[in-house]
């Protein structure tokens, strides 16, 4: 005849079973994980504000920026600049040459807008202040 060992104590009924309590913690683990609220990253743009509804028109010789669609991208003055670092430099002698010069910029409809946001957070960067966007008319 074969025994089995039946040496099952009353210690081992008494114990509580954990498995449903590490299921409930896991799933609420994963869901504050899931829900939590991350933090964008954003670039703050301080533009003009005006309380008029007119256009208003620029000042004599202002510095232009002037942002195009196809390579090279930037242009200053009227002049195209090759590489952005060149650019960079050429717009902060400019501007550190007439400081009192509003500076306006141009940008292309079909411009990248992750040129404009490099432009305005250069901008910004170095504190020079944009004070006009040249924009259309809509014909509608």
């Amino acid at each position: 005849m074969i025994r089995a060992n039946s040496s099952i104590t009353q210690s081992d009924d008494m114990a509580p079973d954990l498995t449903p309590l590490l299921d409930i913690i896991f799933i609420v683990m994963v869901f504050l994980l899931l829900t939590a609220t991350v933090k964008i990253k954003s670039l703050d743009v301080d533009l003009p504000q005006t309380a008029t509804k007119t256009l208003q028109t620029t000042q004599a010789d202002p510095i232009t920026i002037n942002l195009v669609a196809n390579a090279p991208h930037w242009a200053l003055q009227g002049e195209k600049v090759n590489d952005w670092d060149s650019f960079k430099q050429s717009l902060l002698q400019e501007v550190k040459a007439s400081p009192n010069k509003p500076v306006v910029i141009g940008a292309d409809k079909t411009a990248s807008v992750e040129q404009m946001l490099k432009l305005l957070a250069f901008l910004q960067e170095n504190n020079i202040k944009a004070t006009q966007l040249l924009m259309e008319e809509s014909s509608s």
